[in-house]
């Protein structure tokens, strides 16, 4: 099953690094199976480091903030326990990993893992239309390279009905930022 959420990793000078990420977990989330294309800063600080924290969050501000590069200031993190790595303080759960193979014959790499510690750190808030919702946009907004113009923008004006009706602030926050990095990748692409 794939289960979104954000992944933190740490870069050459030390610094965390944060991505949203959907990997394949087991239902007990034992092992984690990454898929980032060997072009991002997560492939890169996994490949080079080889530990990483997976967290669950209903932050999708920040999921939002962190598909389109934007994550300045950095959320609150501390150090996490067994790894060399940070846990996002706001998060619902954390997983920390070890990675254990890296299959790097394809543009997107599959990077398996095992989860060496997990924590639940807060509840989650709960299932919420607008919050799904912005979910959906951010993997659009993820894949504007991959699929056409139209069919990002038919599924974004879809998915802010349920943004407009069912969310609160940080979804109509989120939900906007992703809407602007649609609209600048296209006005980027057309001449």
């Amino acid at each position: 099953m794939i289960l979104e959420g954000i992944v933190t990793t740490i870069g050459p000078d030390g610094s965390p690094h944060i991505a949203a990420m959907g990997p394949v977990v087991d239902r007990h989330v034992t092992r984690i199976r990454l898929r980032p294309f060997q072009t991002s800063q997560t492939f890169r600080n996994l490949k080079s480091h080889g530990e990483g924290v997976f967290h669950v969050t209903d932050d999708v501000l920040l999921l939002a903030r962190s598909v389109i590069g934007a994550v300045d200031p950095l959320p609150p993190m501390v150090p996490a326990d067994r790894v060399t790595g940070y846990v996002l303080r706001d998060a619902c759960r954390c997983y920390e990993f070890r990675v254990t193979s890296i299959d790097d014959r394809r543009e997107r790499a599959e990077i398996e893992t095992e989860v060496v510690e997990a924590r639940r750190l807060r509840d989650f808030f709960g299932f919420n239309r607008a919050k799904h919702a912005v979910v959906e946009a951010a993997i659009l907004a993820s894949r504007i390279h991959l699929l056409p113009a139209e069919e990002i923008e038919t599924e974004f004006r879809r998915l802010a009905v349920l943004v407009e009706k069912t969310g609160g602030d940080q979804e109509q926050r989120a939900f906007a930022l992703l809407e602007q990095a649609v609209r600048d990748a296209r006005e980027a692409t057309q001449p």
